[in-house]
């Protein structure tokens, strides 16, 4: 039982204020900076009060830092490796849950341990494959003694390379699971009574069931997937047609170049275009996002 207090209630709700604050406190510092001129920004104090450059800083910062071939980009690989998760992550979990076969749970757990396996972990490897895709295949025909050479597949400086790589999750085949240990069995047994197949089951029953736990993953893995770095870095050497948002910070950010001052107001309106897709997903589907992760009801 939760016992309600006057005092306990104005000490968690003093609390979500100060939480609130120390996480908007960031982006307001960073929206108050791109508003200023370069004068007014270098200021110590900086003010903390909007100013009037802010539409002049995002049109330089967007043409510095030629955001609109990197946005598109950016955008493919988001929705690529979204809708990659979300498909392999609900088939997975399909698999698991309604189909009985030997090592069905060791392969989920196989899967679960892989949260543990960062991308930062696994670099070197991914890249190795990424370089040719088929190169294990090629290994392991090699060591049956197989004389078959399968051609190179090359993923590096594409959106193949981009994408390809990170559509495994097992944070999704882990919701997608529990979701559907959740659905009755007598649901299974009426869709076997009226001829419909495991894919049709999957697709005409299991899918529309499951679309608040879709919008709260597609949520998630949207802002990861935009907010990638490091991958993209790695792989994209063709900056002009593959480059990514995140990645063209990096021409606007601030560095002394030949002693050049560092632009921070030109910087942080960069910040400001490269943050609004992710908030801007994160806003309309927050509800559906709330409701894929709390709600009981199935």
């Amino acid at each position: 039982m939760i016992e309600r207090t006057p005092i306990l209630d104005f000490v968690t709700q003093a609390i979500l204020v100060l939480s609130l604050i120390a996480l908007l406190m960031p982006l307001w510092v960073v929206f108050v900076a791109a508003s200023h001129d370069f004068h007014t920004v270098n200021q110590v104090p900086m003010p903390l009060w909007p100013g009037n450059h802010l539409l002049e800083n995002l049109s330089v910062a967007w043409k510095q830092g030629n955001f609109d071939r990197v946005m598109i980009n950016s955008l493919i690989v988001a929705l690529g490796v979204t809708a990659g998760k979300i498909g392999i992550a609900a088939l997975s979990a399909f698999s698991i849950v309604y189909f009985s076969y030997r090592l069905r749970m060791l392969m989920f757990w196989l899967i679960f341990i892989t949260l543990m396996l960062p991308l930062e972990v696994r670099i070197v490897p991914t890249y190795a494959v990424a370089a040719n895709a088929l190169g294990p295949f090629q290994a392991m025909l090699n060591l049956l003694g197989l004389s078959i050479q399968l051609p190179e597949w090359n993923l590096l400086n594409s959106y193949s390379g981009l994408i390809l790589p990170l559509i495994a999750t097992a944070t999704g085949t882990f919701l997608y699971r529990q979701f559907f240990l959740t659905v009755p069995d007598e649901l299974t047994e009426a869709a076997k009574m009226d001829g419909a197949g495991p894919m049709r089951f999957f697709i005409e029953v299991l899918l529309p069931l499951s679309k608040t736990n879709m919008a709260a993953l597609a949520t998630i893995m949207f802002v990861w997937s935009w907010n990638q770095y490091l991958w993209p870095l790695l792989i994209v050497t063709d900056h002009a047609n593959y480059a990514t948002a995140t990645m063209q910070l990096q021409k606007v950010v601030p560095g002394p170049l030949f002693g050049a001052p560092p632009i921070w107001n030109i910087a942080m309106a960069a910040n400001l275009i490269v943050l609004a897709p992710p908030v801007l997903v994160t806003i309309l589907l927050q509800r559906w996002f709330v409701r894929g992760l709390i709600s009981t009801e199935k």
